[in-house]
C-alpha cells in the first residue's frame, strides 16, 4: 500500500552522477510532462498543419471557442494557458481564414468577443474527428482504470501549478 503522505514517493527524481544529484529522466515528472507534451504537439501540429493549414495553437482556440463560444481572448489564454501573444495571432490568423466572427464592444474596443462562425464549427468538428483518433491511439495500451488514475493525478497537478513558485525566493 502506497503511503497517502504526498510527500514520500517510492522512486526519486535524482540519481547520483560523479557525486552530484542530477535529474533522473525516468523519475522526474516534469520531463515526462514536457517530453510527452512536446511529441505530442509537435506530431499534431505537423499533421494539422498538412491537413487543415493550421498548427496546433490555432486547434486550441479553436477547441476552445467551440467548448465557450463568444469569449474574449483572454479567457482563451486562461483556460489553455497559452500566452497572449500566441493567442492574439492564432485569433488573427483564423480570422483571417474565414473560421471566425468577433464583436468589438463600444466602450472597449480591445475587448473582442470572438466565435466560431459556421466554417469554424465545419473545421472544429473535423480536427476533433483527428484528435480524438491520435488520443485513441496514444492511450491505446493504458487500462481504463489506470487512465482513471492517471486524471485524478494530472487534475491535481494542474490545480497545483499555478501555486508553485509562491513563497519561493527569487533568487535561490
Amino acid at each position: 500500500m502506497v503511503s497517502q503522505d504526498n510527500n514520500r514517493r517510492l522512486s526519486t527524481p535524482t540519481l547520483e552522477r560523479g557525486g552530484r544529484a542530477v535529474i533522473d529522466i525516468k523519475t522526474y515528472v516534469p520531463y515526462f510532462l514536457a517530453s510527452v507534451n512536446s511529441a505530442l504537439s509537435r506530431g499534431a501540429s505537423k499533421r494539422y498543419l498538412d491537413t487543415f493549414g493550421i498548427g496546433i495553437v490555432e486547434w486550441r482556440v479553436v477547441a476552445m471557442l467551440a467548448i465557450e463560444p463568444r469569449i474574449t481572448a483572454s479567457r482563451v489564454c486562461e483556460v489553455v494557458a497559452m500566452d497572449k501573444g500566441a493567442a492574439s495571432r492564432a485569433l488573427t490568423r483564423l480570422l483571417d481564414l474565414g473560421y471566425l466572427d468577433f464583436e468589438a464592444p463600444a466602450r472597449d474596443p480591445r475587448k473582442k468577443i470572438w466565435w466560431l462562425n459556421d466554417n469554424g464549427y465545419r473545421l472544429h468538428d473535423a480536427l476533433l474527428t483527428l484528435a480524438l483518433e491520435r488520443e485513441r491511439q496514444l492511450l491505446s495500451d493504458v487500462a481504463p482504470a489506470d487512465l482513471e488514475t492517471f486524471l485524478k493525478v494530472m487534475r491535481v497537478l494542474r490545480r497545483n501549478v499555478d501555486g508553485i513558485d509562491v513563497g519561493l525566493p527569487a533568487n535561490p
